[in-house]
């Protein structure tokens, strides 16, 4: 008696059975439309094209895309370093900072305009092989506190991120572009170079142009036609750029204003996992291939003065399903002025053990109290317990109104803690 399964088969099906032969639909060779891809080459930066480390108006377009159509950037770790799974500790201290970030574009968006706003949909994160974390001498939240370089070597896929240097922990992937933005005009960037350079009169923390190995060189190197106008890529300004917002994962909108015709949009930097807070100064760093999608918005700018972004269920899901938590204060001991207040001068703070509505220092302190945490109940080295923070622990603002205490939380997410 036939089987209902072979009763049921059209008659060419059954023949083709009989036969050895089984026509079945494939659907691997139906494509859609091609993806505009803005591809990396060579070694590094200086080496590419398609890549620049520094904001400036002038900055050409390196691609042109329509609204609508998806467009594939090709990144670089954020510190275009040659780090890899033998790299050591005087790798790490040999890192040139003047390189980072190698931004990707810019890729000029038809029909924008001054004026307008782009919305930029995360299709797609592939990740590379390799990510690090390191801690570079006089960077971070940390700097004075942790002044020895340190690596840790990640091998990714997409669903987590294991290392050998930190064994019986698995980060989740959760990558998103650290850096996302669009160019600037001429007054934005007069804006920019102004305050900046007041605040570096001050003795502030910022950094002023640097044309030492800045890119696009004819333009910002250090015989470029505005090298003195084109600014650095660590801070974020209102055209995005190093905003470092974990939470605009695939699936998520950014929204940017437009300063200049096609807007110059650029990522890179892109992290696979990051905790809020980025405390050690990196996180997992590497290179990836980012899809993206642009719509424009006619007379969108006025509405977005900075950096938005918008999704769905997606901070559901990079939530952790069991965490722990401490809390941060803004105490000292007293005579000690906070690295980041130096500038200030220290007459008023040095004295004092309290300070009035200090996140950064509730800040500083909860991460401290997480390492200490860390280390006595996980048997992680300090350094290991820094880059822990710094990629799977979210710094958050509990309150700013219990004056003179404002609280800060740093919640650890307790799902990375898995068997090899």
């Amino acid at each position: 008696m036939k089987s209902k399964f072979v009763r049921t088969l059209p008659v060419v099906a059954v023949y083709l059975v009989g036969s050895g032969h089984i026509a079945l639909a494939d659907t691997s060779d139906v494509k859609g439309p091609a993806p505009v891809i803005v591809a990396k080459s060579g070694k590094h930066c200086k080496d590419d094209p398609n890549c620049f480390n520094r904001i400036h108006h002038a900055v050409k377009p390196v691609a042109r895309v329509n609204p609508g159509q998806k467009f594939i950037l090709e990144t670089r770790d954020g510190l275009d370093s040659e780090l890899d799974f033998n790299s050591t500790s005087a790798d790490v201290a040999a890192i040139n900072l003047n390189l980072c970030h190698p931004l990707t574009g810019p890729v000029y968006i038809e029909g924008a305009k001054r004026g307008d706003a782009i919305a930029i949909t995360v299709v797609d994160i592939a990740p590379d092989e390799f990510g690090s974390t390191t801690i570079v001498p006089g960077f971070g939240f940390l700097r004075d506190v942790f002044p020895d370089p340190y690596i840790v070597h990640w091998e990714l896929n997409r669903l987590e991120a294991r290392s050998k240097d930190m064994p019986g922990i698995a980060v989740p992937n959760n990558a998103f572009m650290g850096t996302i933005g669009v160019l600037p005009d001429k007054p934005e960037l007069e804006k920019w170079l102004k305050r900046e350079q007041a605040l570096a009169d001050a003795g502030g923390a910022v950094l002023t142009p640097q044309p030492v190995d800045a890119l696009p060189l004819d333009l910002c190197g250090v015989d470029g036609t505005a090298k003195d106008e084109c600014v650095r890529t660590v801070p974020p300004r209102e055209n995005g750029g190093n905003v470092d917002a974990k939470e605009t994962v695939v699936g998520t909108t950014v929204l940017l204003p437009c300063f200049i015709d096609g807007c110059g949009l650029f990522a890179g930097d892109v992290h696979y996992a990051m905790g809020g807070g980025e405390v050690a100064g990196t996180t997992i760093e590497m290179g990836a291939k980012v899809t993206l999608q642009a719509r424009v918005i006619p007379g969108g700018a006025p509405l977005i003065s900075t950096m938005h972004f918008e999704g769905g269920s997606q901070l559901k899901k990079l939530a952790p399903s069991s965490f722990y938590a401490v809390t941060g204060l803004p105490l000292k001991p007293e005579g000690e002025v906070p690295l980041y207040s130096t500038y200030l001068g220290g007459q008023k703070i040095a004295p004092l053990a309290n300070l009035s509505e200090d996140l950064t220092l509730a800040a500083r302190n909860a991460t401290l109290n997480m390492i200490d945490f860390l280390v006595k109940t996980k048997g992680l080295t300090r350094e290991q317990a820094y880059v822990l923070v710094s990629v799977a622990v979210d710094l958050n603002i509990s309150q700013v109104v219990n004056v003179p205490n404002v609280g800060v939380t740093a919640i650890l997410n307790r799902d990375v803690f898995k068997q090899e």
